[in-house]
């Protein structure tokens, strides 16, 4: 299992499928991008199945999620996804994405085994779109969420981030929106995660901010944020149900101390943390001549049992991650 010294399992794992994403979303990199990994640098599919493999047999893991940047860009993502949907005993398996493409390979992932996806999606305007992503292809998510959902892929979850003065105001019309076309939101608190370091406290919208705003336009009863283990969604009923919506307030109401999730980036390296500044090599090791999966899984176990009580964000001398979001993983 992958213990850590505070009592921790960490059964959920997160897998960066690649750095490279098709938006360049002002609060995650700038509008030229970044430097992405080298190929060389990459897992191969054969050995993200490996690692994936070695987590779900050897260590307990049983939810792996796919991430990026934008794991649609992964050439081989239907059939790591396929490969894995065969593992004993078969792990949970679900995706991030922005949507972009994937009205066309949505029936693709279902069929390989894919269980749930979440698409991230800040706004319903196509202009305010346009200027969060730098791109015009508001149209092509809409279509892949409807895709998702007509594929099976339920629930489809909705991730969105607000930010002041750019959609802020939105929150009772995606709200809105997303019950009319059944989909679950989430709205998530800005992070700082993002390339540039631009991140600040005082400027971010709060899951406080997030229910007053809901709350002008619908009744929100708890579904008992303070039992949710370790989900990291406080839910909450609108207007009595059956529609819910998730609030994710990983600065102003972290969930550190059920976290059960153990992180992995394109390039092999495993991150006990979201915000750690430390990662351990498992791309090295999965490369060493000879090497073997319980020599894999020991390196494993030794990363995450040097995770931390907390993500340190409250602390003063908090500092960044040195990867941003994009090349580590959502």
């Amino acid at each position: 299992m992958l213990l850590d010294t505070y009592g921790r399992t960490a059964t959920d794992l997160r897998v960066s499928l690649t750095d490279r994403c098709n938006l360049r979303c002002t609060y995650c990199m700038p509008e030229e991008g970044l430097d992405w990994l080298k190929k060389t640098s990459l897992l191969t599919d054969d050995e993200i199945v490996r690692l994936v493999r070695i987590a779900v047999t050897r260590l307990g893991v049983t939810e792996v999620r796919f991430t990026g940047g934008e794991p649609l860009l992964r050439p081989g993502l239907v059939s790591i996804v396929a490969r894995c949907a065969e593992l004993e005993p078969r792990p949970d398996l679900s995706l991030t994405t922005n949507g972009i493409g994937l009205e066309r390979v949505a029936p693709a992932l279902r069929d390989a085994g894919l269980d749930r996806i979440n698409v991230s999606l800040d706004t319903i305007d196509p202009e305010v779109f346009r200027r969060m992503t730098r791109r015009k292809r508001h149209d092509d998510v809409l279509r892949g969420l409807a895709a998702a959902r007509e594929a099976g892929l339920a629930p489809v979850k909705v991730n969105t981030v607000l930010m002041r003065g750019v959609n802020e105001d939105e929150a009772p019309d995606l709200l809105e929106w997303a019950m009319e076309n059944a989909y679950e939101l989430r709205f998530i608190e800005q992070m700082p995660l993002d390339a540039q370091h631009g991140w600040k406290r005082e400027g971010m919208v709060t899951a406080a901010d997030i229910l007053a705003s809901l709350r002008t336009r619908h009744t929100l009863t708890d579904e008992g944020a303070n039992e949710r283990g370790s989900a990291p969604a406080e839910r909450w009923l609108v207007d009595g149900g059956p529609y819910r919506v998730g609030v994710i307030g990983s600065v102003t109401r972290p969930f550190c101390h059920a976290c059960d999730r153990t992180r992995l980036t394109a390039d092999g390296q495993v991150r006990n943390c979201l915000f750690a500044r430390e990662e351990t090599d498992l791309r090295a090791a999965l490369r060493e001549e000879g090497s073997d999966d319980e020599r894999v899984a020991e390196l494993w176990r030794a990363a995450m049992w040097g995770k931390k009580a907390g993500s340190g964000l409250d602390d003063p001398s908090f500092l960044q991650p040195q990867r941003p979001m994009s090349a580590i993983g959502g």
